[in-house]
């Protein structure tokens, strides 16, 4: 049963990253928008990591990328707002998210 649950955690996971990662592409020379990327695609593989290893379960690495998820569309929507630019002032909010995710996904692999 156990084997059951990871299986379904990983499938999980994956269908969200896939679905994250299609909100959030590059553009090359947009080096605000690259950072907030690149930070979501670090995270969304230390959810990978962790569900891999057991040290994170199932509900915590769907929490975890359903706010990275979150994350990209309002990425998506400044963007859009700006011809596919990031302001400072919103390079900043999308970081402070980010920040307090990267802080919840370190405190939940620790226990």
């Amino acid at each position: 049963m156990n084997s059951i649950r990871r299986f379904a955690a990983v499938a999980l996971v994956l269908s969200a990253t896939v679905g994250t990662v299609a909100l959030a592409q590059d553009v090359p020379g947009h080096p605000r928008v690259n950072e907030v990327n690149q930070r979501l695609d670090n995270q969304q593989n230390r959810v990978n990591n962790g569900v891999a290893h057991g040290t994170v379960n199932g509900k915590q690495a769907a929490r975890d990328e359903a706010r990275d998820a979150r994350i990209a569309k309002r990425e998506s929507v400044d963007e859009a707002k700006h011809n596919g630019h990031l302001t400072k002032k919103e390079q900043k909010n999308l970081n402070k998210a980010e920040n307090r995710n990267s802080r919840d996904i370190r405190r939940q692999k620790a226990h």
